[in-house]
């Protein structure tokens, strides 16, 4: 391997990357199937894929070539040199609106070559659901399709010209009327033209096995589409001319509900003759909630195009009037229609786990029959399914007879590897017998290649087999995919994983306590890696910030993954690749809802510093920022925090002290506040609160140290809203709920002083064991509020996401941990469910800033929005993470990434904001990176209203 490394390095002006994180990140894609490579090269252009295959054949070593990593049949993962495509040959070369076309190189992600044609009332054609991060390269070999199938057909449909080098280096120029064939093709197809005009089925989703058919002369001979679905064992395509398509001016989705699944396909094909530009199907089982729905057991997604908005209408209302059903819904909304198809393009990642919780999994993704057969099929199907014991939910392009599934396989053990394999086998007679294909999509890869003698007979294999050896006659590109297969049930990803549950802190009561299966939730579809997030989205801030698959959420599961296999990650929980690649994870919590089978990395990341670190000595940042509220509180009881502010003044100090403390020299030191929140609370004069419920007010270590004006504006509001407001004890005793003052003379006595805390810095930090400790005290405390039934209102996202959900998890045998986590609301939940019929001060102006990021993943946001809405403040709030993120973005090393993530969306849509606009950031982060990066004063909606009552009462 090292002479292989150093050829290569002498070879390319690309990366080459034989490291351990290198491999680790690549030996999986979205499949049940892991192939450890020897390294991975990102070339810098076609010249490099050539030496790349020089080397590689001078030494019979393989090559995978591999765009985005989305495929769900293990043909993107290889035993030897990966190809990464997405690092330097992903550009848009030209684009000529007259002739609508596009050349695009092989690592451009799909949506950025809609974003260039959009303006040109362009796209292209096919569009899987993961358009945000798969790439061109990609959806050529495997002749992906889309939801718009039904109207603009499959990639192979949309491609003019490839350019592809082979194994043995010659670059082909691919086309039609044979342009760029290799030697001995076109007497391969002259040689066989009946059985290559009468063993193809003739269906809109035929994927499986090469397209040899399209080589016939009655096919215009095309080279190029005959390559599409290829899989990468052909030739390594370093460039594509493809064909656009003009987008409809306005679009109109019509949701058609039905009783059930059969109901829905067997209507699908009857509404093709209406010309839909998509017939997407899905059942109830794949929707987390109904609302929005019309009623229905399963419903088809129907979009209709028009030149006006009245036009889409009326094409979906005729759709509507043509369809039996059992209740329809006409959207023109391009919001509302955004919201619908989310449900739809998340099914990929929701269908991996069943109902239950249980896990599912690829493997039998994407069948395909004629449409009219469908409902027969889907009938098999299911009874297939029960005959093995087996869960699944179909989904998907119901207007091409593609069905995709994930199913409740047994991959841990090798009874349920036994009958994955019957299943399989059975299910591919089953799809022939409807005139299928084993692919209509996803490719065949190692999923289904063993099984395509079924489908087409030995006879055509046998032929395909020698197309591979006239394109590549060393077999080095791809091997084991599509010709001579590897077994469908060797490789698999999980076999290398322990079978005995990991000793972790956390509870994982989603995963059964299993590490490991917390693990295998990241099933590869990559949702973590687009580029940009919409709406109020927040995944992935580090792999915006750095485009590294490293820092994706993808990217830490995959080392994770490979540290619990032991094989390339070797030293465990001390790993420091795992490490580094989780050093620039913000602990956002974003993938905890938006990954689709909620992947909770800050998690994993915590549990991992927790081990990685125990036992020795930690960075200085998690002393000083992990301890962060025991230096206040000393500070406090002290009353030094005029002088820690005066020394934090003198820039020699400053920077010798951020030195010491691990702290970036980049980063002002915030202001600690001269009175602290509880001091002023037990100094303040009480007044009328009003005859309202009790809430009990949670001191935050910020909102008491750091921003007081926080917490006095929120008394300030709940009390007008007649709430009585109560701090939580501070006296481990029986006593009083209020400042802990109101005890008996015993309790007084006996009684320990205290503070609660949530634990945040020392979870964000892995110092769980710590963690544990404040936690249980804080339970001590709260002892006399659990016994009431007054809810806790916390003001900081951070702290309330942290009580609601790693305190019960932290503390899962600890009941207490779950009745305080439930007793938890945001300040806007507070007033909503407390105080419906008050009503706030109209503020009326416009709001800009940015939605915590934990109040996203973890808290909602629904609650706010309506509060703000009753306010008068308008407008919407940014996605993404303000790049702070507690400790992190004050920790050395990490001020670049935390003020480009800064700059991904919160700080231009200040800059964009019209004048006299509110600048709302709930997060004591979020307002410090603003004041920081920015100049800008960011305040707590607590502050805005607070100021709103004041002006009222003037």
């Amino acid at each position: 391997m090292t002479d292989l490394e150093a050829a290569l390095r002498r070879a390319v002006r690309g990366e080459v990357g034989f490291d351990v994180t290198s491999r680790a990140l690549t030996t999986m894609d979205a499949s049940n199937y892991r192939r450890v490579p020897l390294g991975v090269v990102a070339p810098a252009d076609a010249d490099d894929v050539a030496a790349v295959l020089e080397v590689c054949r001078e030494r019979g070593v393989p090559v995978v070539a591999r765009g985005g990593g989305t495929s769900i049949a293990g043909q993107a993962t290889g035993t030897g040199v990966v190809l990464d495509f997405t690092r330097h040959m992903n550009r848009l070369v030209g684009l000529d609106p007259q002739a609508r076309t596009a050349v695009v190189q092989p690592g451009l992600v799909l949506d950025r070559l809609q974003d260039a044609a959009a303006p040109h009332g362009l796209r292209f054609g096919p569009d899987p659901s993961t358009h945000s991060r798969c790439t061109l390269g990609g959806m050529i070999g495997n002749n992906s399709c889309g939801s718009h199938s039904v109207a603009w057909g499959t990639t192979a449909d949309s491609v003019r010209e490839l350019s592809v080098v082979t194994a043995r280096g010659r670059r082909l120029r691919l086309g039609q009327q044979w342009a760029g064939a290799p030697q001995g093709l076109r007497e391969l197809v002259d040689g066989d033209l009946a059985r290559l005009r009468t063993g193809f089925p003739d269906l809109p989703r035929r994927i499986s096995g090469y397209a040899l058919d399209a080589l016939l002369p009655e096919n215009g001979a095309d080279v190029a589409r005959s390559f599409c679905g290829s899989e990468g064992t052909l030739g390594v395509l370093t460039e594509a001319v493809v064909r656009l398509v003009e987008s409809p001016r306005a679009r109109a989705l019509a949701v058609l509900g039905y009783a059930d699944e059969a109901g829905a396909a067997e209507a699908a094909a009857g509404l093709l003759p209406l010309g839909p530009l998509t017939v997407e199907g899905m059942a109830v089982d794949l929707v987390p909630s109904t609302e929005g729905l019309p009623r229905g057991g399963a419903w088809l997604f129907v979009e209709t195009g028009g030149d006006t908005e009245a036009e889409a209408r009326a094409r979906a209302e005729a759709v509507v009037r043509a369809a039996d059903v059992v209740d329809a819904l006409v959207v023109t909304d391009p919001a509302g229609q955004r919201t619908l198809w989310r449900i739809r393009e998340d099914a990929s990642g929701t269908a991996t786990r069943m109902p239950d919780g249980s896990e599912a999994w690829p493997g039998w993704e994407d069948c395909a029959v004629p449409p009219a057969r469908l409902g027969g099929y889907l009938r098999d199907f299911r009874s297939l399914l029960a005959a093995h014991g087996l869960r699944g939910t179909p989904y998907g392009h119901f207007g091409d007879g593609c069905i995709h599934v994930r199913i409740d396989f047994d991959l841990l053990t090798d009874a349920g590897v036994a009958r994955f394999r019957r299943f399989s086998e059975e299910l591919a007679d089953v799809v022939v017998a409807h005139g299928g294909s084993l692919s209509g999509e996803h490719g065949d890869g190692q999923a289904r290649a063993e099984l395509l003698p079924r489908m087409y007979g030995a006879e055509t294999v046998a032929l395909f087999e020698r197309a591979k050896a006239v394109w590549d006659p060393d077999d080095l590109l791809n091997p084991g995919m599509l010709v001579r297969p590897a077994p469908l049930d060797t490789n698999l990803r999980f076999s290398v994983l322990p079978r005995e549950p990991v000793d972790v802190a956390f509870g994982y009561p989603s995963d059964g306590g299993d590490f490991s299966a917390a693990v295998r939730r990241c099933v590869g579809v990559a949702k973590c890696r687009t580029t940009s997030v919409s709406g109020s989205g927040v995944m992935c801030p580090s792999f915006r910030a750095t485009g590294e698959e490293e820092h994706s959420t993808r990217g830490r599961a995959r080392l994770l993954h490979e540290m619990l296999a032991g094989e390339l990650v070797t030293d465990g929980w001390r790993s420091t690749e795992v490490r580094d690649a989780l050093d620039l994870c913000l602990s956002c919590k974003g993938c905890r809802s938006d990954c689709p089978v909620e992947v909770d990395m800050a998690t994993y990341k915590a549990e991992f510093l927790h081990h990685h670190y125990e036992g020795r000595r930690r960075p200085a940042a998690h002393y000083a920022m992990g301890w962060l509220p025991v230096w206040l509180r000393w500070a406090a009881r002290t009353r030094t925090a005029p002088v820690v502010n005066a020394l934090a003044s003198v820039r020699p100090l400053a920077a010798v002290a951020k030195r010491l403390g691990g702290i970036a020299g980049e980063r002002e030191v915030p202001r600690l506040a001269g009175e602290t929140f509880s001091r002023w609370w037990r100094g303040r004069r009480r007044g009328a609160a009003g005859d309202g419920d009790l809430v009990v007010l949670w001191p935050d270590t910020f909102t008491e140290h750091l921003s007081p004006s926080v917490g006095r504006a929120a008394v300030r509001v709940l009390e007008a809203a007649g709430l009585r407001v109560a701090l939580p004890p501070t006296l481990r005793s029986r006593g009083v709920i209020g400042d802990g003052t109101s005890t008996s003379a015993l309790a007084l006595l006996t009684a320990r002083q205290g503070q609660v805390c949530c634990g945040l810095t020392y979870v964000s930090t892995g110092q769980l064991d710590r963690a544990r400790t404040v936690m249980r005290r804080t339970l001590d405390l709260m002892a006399p509020v659990l016994e009431t039934s007054a809810p806790v209102v916390v003001l900081e996202p951070s702290c309330a996401a942290a009580l609601r959900t790693d305190l019960p998890e932290l503390l899962h045998d600890d009941p207490r941990a779950a009745r305080l986590a439930s007793r938890v609301l945001t300040f806007a939940e507070a007033l909503e469910r407390l105080a419906p019929d008050w009503t706030p001060p109209a503020v009326n102006l416009p709001a800009v800033g940015q939605t915590h990021c934990h109040q996203h993943a973890v808290l909602g946001d629904a609650a706010d929005r309506r509060l703000r809405e009753s306010a008068g403040l308008t407008g919407e709030l940014s996605g993404g993470c303000c790049g702070l993120a507690g400790n992190f973005g004050f920790e050395a090393g990490h001020y670049e990434v935390s003020a480009t993530c800064a700059e991904d969306q919160l700080l231009p849509a200040v800059r964009e904001a019209p004048d006299g606009a509110v600048v709302l950031a709930d997060g004591f982060s979020c307002r410090t990176q603003l004041e920081q990066l920015a100049g800008v004063r960011g305040r707590h909606l607590a502050e805005v209203l607070a100021e709103g009552l004041e002006g009222e009462r003037r």
